[in-house]
C-alpha cells in the first residue's frame, strides 16, 4: 500500500478513536429525546423565551449529532475502499485527497467536543483596537475587521456592528462588534491579544516598510438574560453624535451611548442602534457581558492573563505575525503555526490558526 495513504489512513484511525473517547453518543440521543419530548408540552410556549432556547438547544444537538454519526459513517466508509483500492495507482490521489478531508473534519468534531466551558456554546463581542503605527495601525485595524467578517462569513455566523470609530485619515480607531451563531466565542477566543502587521505602507510616498499593530479583545455574549447587579451610582453615561451609519438622525442628535463602569474603569459604547434607548439598553448588554468575564477570570486566578496576552499594543506583544514584505507569511507565536498564503488568511481563511490553538496552544504543547 502507498506510504501516503497508510498515513492517512493511521490519521484518520486516530481521529476517530479519540471522537469515540469524548462523545458518548448514547448519552446525546438521551438528551435529544428528552427535549425533544418537552417539546410536545402543551404549555412550552407560555414562556416563549424559555421555548426559544430549549428550541435551539435541541436543534443544535442534533445538527452536532448528526454531524458526528456522518464522520464515524464516513471513515468507516473510507477503510473499506482502501482496503479495496489501495493497491490501484488509479484510485490513489483520490484516496489521499478524500483521507486528508475526512481527517480534517474529525480534528474539527474532536475539538467541538472538547469545549466544556458553557461560554464557548455562545455568541461572542469583539473589540479591536488600533495601536503602535498611526495611519497604518488604523487601517491594519480595518484590515483585521474585513479578515474576521469573511471568517464569520465561512462560518455562517452572522456579524454586526456595535460602535465604530474612525481613524483621522483612513481606517478604524476602534470597532466593537457581536458575532452570533453556536460556539462563536469557543472558536474565536483563540484570536485576543495583539496582531502585528509588516509591510510596505500604501501611505508612504517613499514606499519604506512599516510595521503596525492592533489588538483584539473577545469575551462570551451572555445574551439578553444575563443575571448581573449593576449599581447605577457606579455608572458614568455620556451621549454623542453617532459617527458611523445607522438610523435616520445620524449626526442629528445624540443617539449613541458611551458608559463607564467607575469602579473597573470598563468603557463600552454602542451607536448604531436607531434610538438613544436601544443604544443605551445594547450598552448595558455589553457593559454585563464584559463585567462577567473579568469576575470569571478572578474565580479561575486568570484575571492579569486577560490582559497580559495584550499588554501593550505595540512590539513585543503580539501573538501572531503577519509579513507581506520581504516575503510573505502568517505565523502564530503561541503555536508555531504558520502559512505563506497571507491572502487566503486575509480572505478569513484562519481555521488553521484557531485549530492550532484551540489542540495546543491552551496546553503549551
Amino acid at each position: 500500500m502507498d506510504k501516503d495513504l497508510q498515513t492517512g489512513i493511521e490519521a484518520i484511525k486516530k481521529e476517530t478513536e479519540k471522537m469515540k473517547a469524548l462523545a458518548d453518543f448514547p448519552e446525546m440521543e438521551k438528551k435529544i429525546n428528552e427535549l425533544a419530548d418537552f417539546t410536545l408540552k402543551k404549555d412550552l410556549w407560555d414562556d416563549p423565551q424559555k421555548a426559544g432556547k430549549l428550541m435551539k438547544e435541541l436543534e443544535g444537538l442534533k445538527k452536532d449529532f448528526e454531524s458526528f454519526k456522518n464522520a464515524e459513517k464516513s471513515a468507516k466508509g473510507f477503510f473499506e475502499m482502501a482496503e479495496m483500492y489501495g493497491s490501484d495507482d488509479n484510485f490513489i490521489k483520490e484516496l489521499l485527497a478524500e483521507s486528508e478531508q475526512i481527517a480534517s473534519a474529525l480534528r474539527g468534531i474532536n475539538i467541538k467536543l472538547q469545549f466544556t466551558d458553557p461560554s464557548d456554546s455562545k455568541g461572542a463581542i469583539m473589540t479591536l483596537h488600533s495601536g503602535a503605527g498611526g495611519t497604518e495601525a488604523c487601517d491594519w485595524c480595518q484590515m483585521l475587521l474585513r479578515m474576521y467578517t469573511r471568517w464569520c462569513e465561512r462560518r455562517g455566523y452572522e456579524i454586526k456592528v456595535l460602535d465604530m470609530i474612525s481613524g483621522e485619515e483612513v481606517g478604524l480607531k476602534s470597532v466593537t462588534f457581536e458575532i452570533n451563531g453556536r460556539f462563536a466565542y469557543g472558536y474565536i477566543k483563540s484570536e485576543m491579544g495583539v496582531h502585528r502587521l509588516v509591510r510596505i505602507s500604501p501611505f508612504d510616498s517613499n514606499k519604506r516598510r512599516h510595521t503596525s499593530f492592533a489588538s483584539c479583545e473577545v469575551i462570551p455574549e451572555l445574551g439578553e438574560g444575563a443575571e448581573i447587579e449593576i449599581n447605577d451610582a457606579d455608572l458614568k453615561i455620556d451621549t454623542y453624535r453617532s459617527s458611523g451609519a445607522g438610523g435616520q438622525h445620524v449626526n442629528k442628535t445624540d443617539s449613541a451611548v458611551r458608559i463607564t463602569h467607575l469602579p473597573t474603569g470598563v468603557v463600552v459604547s454602542c451607536q448604531n442602534e436607531r434610538s438613544q434607548h436601544q443604544n443605551k439598553a445594547r450598552a448595558m448588554q455589553l457593559l454585563k457581558s464584559k463585567l462577567t468575564a473579568l469576575e470569571e477570570d478572578k474565580r479561575r486566578d486568570q484575571t492579569q492573563r486577560r490582559y497580559d496576552n495584550m499588554g501593550q499594543i505595540g512590539w513585543g506583544h503580539q501573538i501572531r505575525s503577519y509579513v507581506f514584505m520581504p516575503y510573505q507569511m502568517a505565523k502564530d507565536l503561541r503555536t508555531g503555526y504558520e502559512t505563506g498564503n497571507i491572502n487566503a488568511v486575509m480572505d478569513g481563511d484562519i481555521d488553521g490558526f484557531i485549530e492550532a490553538y484551540l489542540t495546543y496552544g491552551q496546553t503549551g504543547k
